[in-house]
């Protein structure tokens, strides 16, 4: 229910405004300007309506002061018995929504006042759809930034740069439909983890942004970065069942405010510099920008030189069997082999390991999945390429083998698996295609 805060020095005119207004709003009641300051900041009404003429202070004082201290355009509704059209026209120049003449009639005071909260509404309805985002309801792109950088500034903290990681695939593999319900828990993880007065937006896509007042120390990110990664993967899993293999999680890169700054672009570039360190290193995890990491990172991709380039690039050294990667860095090496096949007639050859439990065992699934990990790595050259897409399952890329060869390869494999401990309570099953032309 709206709340009206009424005002008037005469007390009988006030009970008799309220009687009327208290049939379809709750009510509060002062009968001076001081009174109605300190009530305003306990109640908090939807509008005010004063009589214009009071001693100490007049409604239009009432009017400027509030809006002075709350810094906003306040719902006002002035009433009078003066009956000069000036009065009128005076209280309307200083920004009130409504007039009414003493005596009134309960049905226009009611329906006049109706139509001022109805207009309140609509405005606020408005301004809210101007801020925020439609699709996760936290700020959209222009007001997170203009918010922002104001607070750049005027406050210290850390400002983050947040991508959501593997986003586009839940897209390509569940639909767009799924990608909304993933942005939605999304946000409200980060919703979570902020709190009242720190600020947190939308960019558009998968990107998004904040700002933490008074954080200062990286063990208060690292505590963020942890909730959101674990957080954003269990609502994955709640959505799209346990078999979900898809790389979900957050990139955070931050940057300390006003050590590194206040001009908010300036800013901004930092943070990015930051979350493409933690995008190129594995993901799912944070990084503060540092001038000292940018200027060696500058130094060593400065090199002017081949083989000073290739020493960058280079392993320092070549262990021996497979190479393992994460999952987001094994998509982009299937991806580049994809093209070789078609352009080059190159054979390559995709194998699928799951691991499943066949006896109760005290030895959990993980320890195995590292077990059987182990006998895929041996027994591959370091041409071929593993990694690990889901608890209990590994996918290889096996690079120059004829056909033929492929179930040597495969046995290969799995007499080291045999030899295992956990081979005794676990079973490995293989599925086996070529990589076809894009």
């Amino acid at each position: 229910m709206k709340k009206i805060m009424i005002v008037d020095d005469e007390q009988v005119s006030l009970m008799m405004t309220e009687h009327i207004l208290a049939t379809a709003y709750q009510t509060v009641c002062a009968s001076n300007g001081n009174e109605a300051i300190e009530l305003f900041h306990k109640e908090t009404p939807d509008m005010v309506l004063s009589d214009l003429h009071m001693p100490g202070m007049t409604g239009y004082e009432l009017q400027q002061k509030l809006q002075k201290e709350f810094n906003e355009q306040i719902p006002f509704m002035f009433m009078t018995a003066d009956q000069d059209d000036a009065t009128e026209s005076k209280g309307f120049e200083n920004g009130a929504m409504d007039f009414i003449k003493k005596p009134f009639r309960a049905d226009v005071l009611l329906r006049r006042v109706g139509n001022i909260l109805q207009t309140v509404e609509k405005i606020q309805g408005l301004k809210k759809a101007a801020v925020l985002d439609p699709m996760t309801g936290l700020l959209n792109k222009a007001s997170s930034q203009k918010e922002i950088s104001a607070l750049c500034k005027s406050a210290q903290g850390v400002l983050m740069m947040i991508d959501l990681d593997s986003f586009k695939l839940v897209n390509d593999i569940y639909g767009h439909s799924m990608g909304d319900k993933i942005l939605a828990h999304f946000s409200e993880i980060l919703k979570a983890v902020v709190r009242p007065i720190d600020l947190v937006g939308r960019l558009g896509g998968d990107e998004f942004i904040a700002f933490c007042q008074n954080v200062t120390e990286e063990i208060v990110v690292e505590k963020k970065s942890r909730f959101i990664n674990k957080y954003i993967l269990e609502a994955a899993k709640e959505l799209m069942g346990e078999d979900f293999q898809i790389p979900l999680g957050a990139s955070i890169g931050c940057v300390l405010v006003p050590n590194e700054g206040t001009d908010f672009d300036r800013l901004f570039k930092k943070a990015d510099k930051a979350l493409y360190d933690v995008k190129k290193n594995g993901k799912h995890g944070f990084k503060f920008f540092k001038e000292k990491d940018s200027e060696r990172k500058n130094e060593e991709t400065s090199a002017s030189d081949l083989a000073n380039a290739m020493q960058i690039l280079s392993e320092r050294t070549l262990p021996r069997g497979a190479l393992v990667l994460p999952f987001e860095q094994f998509k982009t090496v299937f991806q580049f082999l994809k093209r070789l096949v078609s352009n080059y007639q190159r054979e390559i050859w995709a194998v699928l390991f799951s691991i499943s439990e066949t006896k109760r065992s005290a030895i959990p699934i993980e320890d195995a999945a590292e077990q059987l990990l182990d006998a895929i790595k041996s027994s591959l050259r370091q041409s071929d390429v593993v990694s690990q897409n889901a608890k209990n399952q590994f996918m290889v890329l096996l690079q120059e083998v004829e056909s033929s060869n492929i179930e040597i390869v495969i046995n290969r494999i799995m007499e080291k698996w045999e030899a295992a401990d956990a081979s005794a309570m676990f079973t490995v099953k293989s599925e086996l295609d070529a990589v076809k032309r894009a």
